[in-house]
């Protein structure tokens, strides 16, 4: 065919246009993979902009998005004159009369290239073809992206095909308005809308002329022509597209001569209300639900989904409270205690030199700064001595001061932190979840990304282990000095751990006071008759998936474990022996609506319901045994309507970690409280053990639960076994006991100290507890 023109020129000519278009077909078509999805007419009609997720509480409360795209559609008569004006003399002024690509501007900026004049031949219908649809992004890129050149050809086609298809589809006020809705701004800031409020607090269509120039005139160079960053260059860019606003007529000579005059006058009051809503709870989210987006091909971030949480938003507001009421009372307390000594200690007590050294090794920074100075160790100290302006955490709200990065590492070291979490067992659901003290300032999550040694909060596992393995409850040992002997990786080792107040008391005690005291002689006894191996076995049967190092000593919380755990595990006796994966979100929802997944409970018996009841009898031990570490709670509002309460206290060596483990009738929480690096801590049981630290914040959180009878969650007694119980449990009451210290820790801390008398027997387990504790006669 090509033969037929005897015209050399032109048969070259059409061989190109035949060449062009089965090019253009190759690319539409996506030929051999080779260059990659091109959007089609139903992608052009129905375009899906990047929209992010929502995250709500179980009431249906929004606590938080998702969204990498922050945007605020808005419609074309909210939009100013000024803008279109603005964009059309600036970006395509031939806009009204080319069909989606100006072939004339095109050639054009191709010659003032060639000639050293770098300028854009995209029209606005092909800018937004890249913005909307990703023309060069993600699924769009083939095989061909691989090939420099080529690539560049096919992005150039397919945003000519695509903008060709807009223009068959749209208007041109709706081209302009899709554009100016999508258009990004740098920041994060996608849209008119977000891009006027940010910068002049202004609606759209209420921007005049010379600001509607300053905000086109960034769309060169979001970061370059940044008003707040460089405003100088904002200010010459934006005398350069009121230029172009005067050459095409859209303003006077007068105007721009007036305009041009102007500083820029930005207005950065507007404080954005549609924020991401950042908290420990939507970090949560987000990492609970990383396998199912994987799995199922969604994007948080990007496909407007609905995410509908197990959170209580009333619990969730008391537990907050709670934490804050509390914190800042531990807060003073802890100062107090160390006043102007620095509290990093080690286990001798002597301060750690090296403390603040080895903090600045940790940041970031510190690896640039060795390469900037060559090494030099004095103008690093420099750099981190040297006061700058920044804004701290305190509880009287963020405050703005003056400190070098030494004294921010030594304010925020002495700083407690905390981590709760309560649980729903009969139903699995997670009902609050507090990470830490502040998300802003602390963004390590203390429930399930934090893990510390959980004390004698662990010790239930062991009493577990022998009430499943032929002990009962009132099984007695004789709490004395014990020395274990066992092989670590093949060495000979010894153990002989300490009660917590450094004495014995040479007593028989059953298993449930000695779980209630918690002593640690009669705990290492338990241990060594069932076997470490044991214990281990039913910790990790019940929800513990931590490594658990195998000794002696496991029984007394020397390994580190997180809140989660721990709450995880401990409801498998309140749910009757059956395990549960707790549940923080029940139901997603697409932007339309439509349920798109749905979670359900998963249960596994891992316990006889016997056994699950005879641990509930146990850790109402706490409260009931003489000595119990449980009963600083008698000073809450907690004992009405028969209530009972069930819990265990914990405090690691040197008072490092204080734990508290309560159960209701219903729920189950679990909270920890200690400073984030472990050689900070309190110096005495009196300030430091688990029942003046974390024990606290359990009782006011119930408190106003029970007192809000919308939360709800009401007083009363545990479940009445649904099982016979075969194994002995009512045992022969101890004599009364006048007992003052209340002691409970791994090694040498203690939990309790009360400075009440407390009298005390075990309970009749087929009646009521009564609110105060009574000599049964």
């Amino acid at each position: 065919m090509f033969r037929r023109i005897h015209n050399q020129f032109l048969r070259y000519f059409v061989i190109l246009i035949y060449f062009i278009i089965i090019f253009f077909c190759a690319i539409e078509l996506n030929f051999l993979w080779i260059f990659g999805y091109s959007p089609d007419m139903q992608d052009i009609k129905n375009p899906v902009l990047s929209v992010g997720s929502e995250v709500y509480t179980a009431d249906g409360k929004l606590i938080g998005h998702y969204y990498r795209e922050n945007r605020s559609p808005v419609e074309f008569n909210k939009i100013s004159p000024h803008l279109v004006n603005a964009l059309i003399a600036t970006e395509d002024a031939r806009f009204y009369n080319h069909n989606g690509v100006d072939i004339f501007s095109f050639f054009s900026s191709m010659l003032s290239t060639a000639q050293g004049d770098k300028r854009g031949g995209s029209t606005i219908t092909q800018q937004l073809a890249k913005n909307l649809f990703n023309t060069r992004k993600r699924k769009s890129q083939g095989i061909a992206k691989n090939i420099p050149v080529l690539r560049t050809v096919v992005y150039k086609f397919k945003e000519w095909l695509t903008a060709f298809k807009i223009e068959h589809v749209y208007s041109k006020q709706q081209i302009l308005t899709l554009y100016f809705n999508t258009v990004p701004f740098g920041n994060n800031s996608f849209g008119i809308k977000t891009a006027t409020l940010k910068f002049f607090n202004k609606q759209p269509n209420r921007v005049n002329a010379a600001q509607a120039a300053t905000l086109i005139g960034m769309l060169k160079a979001t970061s370059t022509y940044n008003p707040v960053r460089n405003p100088q260059k904002s200010f010459e860019r934006r005398n350069i597209v009121l230029g172009q606003m005067k050459k095409y007529k859209y303003i006077s000579d007068a105007q721009y001569s007036a305009y041009a005059k102007q500083p820029l006058k930005l207005d950065l009051s507007y404080v954005d209300q549609d924020s991401h809503g950042d908290s420990y709870l939507r970090r949560a989210v987000e990492k609970w639900l990383d396998k199912w987006c994987e799995e199922n091909d969604y994007d948080l971030y990007e496909d407007g989904l609905k995410i509908y949480t197990t959170i209580d938003s009333r619990l969730q507001q008391y537990a907050e409270e709670a934490v804050t009421e509390k914190m800042k009372s531990l807060q003073r307390r802890f100062n107090n205690v160390w006043g102007n000594q620095n509290p990093w200690r080690d286990s001798k007590g002597e301060e750690i030199k090296d403390f603040i050294l080895k903090n600045e090794q940790r940041l970031p920074i510190y690896k640039l700064l060795r390469k900037k100075y060559n090494g030099d160790s004095v103008k690093i100290q420099e750099y981190f001595n040297t006061p700058k302006r920044m804004k701290v955490f305190t509880w009287n709200g963020e405050k703005d001061t003056t400190f070098s990065s030494v004294d921010s590492i030594k304010y925020y070291a002495r700083l407690l932190n905390t981590g709760m979490m309560t649980l729903e067992p009969s139903t699995g659901k997670i009902k609050v979840w507090v990470g830490g003290i502040n998300y802003k300032y602390f963004n390590y999550d203390h429930v399930r990304q934090a893990k510390r040694q959980a004390g004698s909060t662990f010790k239930p596992f062991a009493y577990l282990t022998a009430l499943d393995n032929g002990f009962t409850p009132c099984d007695k040992f004789t709490d004395k000095p014990v020395t274990i002997r066992y092989k670590d990786k093949g060495k000979d080792e010894e153990w002989s751990p300490k009660n917590a107040d450094f004495s014995f008391s040479y007593r028989d005690m059953s298993l449930r006071w000695a779980m209630g005291k918690s002593v640690n002689s009669i705990t290492a006894q338990i241990t060594e008759q069932v076997g470490w191996d044991k214990v281990v076995e039913y910790a990790h049967k019940c929800g513990i998936e931590s490594h658990l190092e195998s000794v002696p000593s496991v029984s007394l919380g020397s390994n580190d474990v997180s809140v989660y755990e721990m709450v995880r595990a401990y409801s498998t006796f309140l749910n009757k022996g059956e395990k549960v994966d707790p549940l923080l979100v029940t139901k997603i929802t697409d932007h339309r609506g439509n349920t798109i997944a749905e979670f359900s409970l998963k249960k596994e018996r891992v316990l006889s319901e016997e056994i699950a009841w005879l641990m509930l009898y146990m850790f109402k031990g706490g409260m009931e045994e003489p000595g119990g570490t449980s009963q600083a709670l008698w000073e809450y509002e907690l004992w009405k309507k028969n209530n009972q309460i069930g819990g265990k206290t914990g405090t690691s060596s040197d008072y490092v970690d204080g734990w508290y483990m309560g159960i209701t009738k219903d729920l189950v929480t679990g909270v920890w409280v200690g400073a984030d690096d472990r050689s900070v801590h309190f110096k005495t049981s009196e300030t430091g053990e688990g029942s003046r630290t974390a024990l606290p914040i359990f009782g006011r959180f119930m408190e106003k639960v029970y007192e809000d009878p919308k939360s709800g969650y009401t007083y009363g007694p545990f479940p009445k076994p649904g099982v016979k119980i075969t194994k002995q449990y009512i045992c022969p009451s101890p004599r009364i006991v006048i007992d003052t210290v209340v002691v409970d820790s791994l090694d040498t801390g203690i939990d309790s100290l009360s400075t009440d008398p407390i009298i005390s027997v075990p309970e009749n387990p087929e009646g009521i507890t009564p609110p105060a504790p009574e000599p049964q006669q």
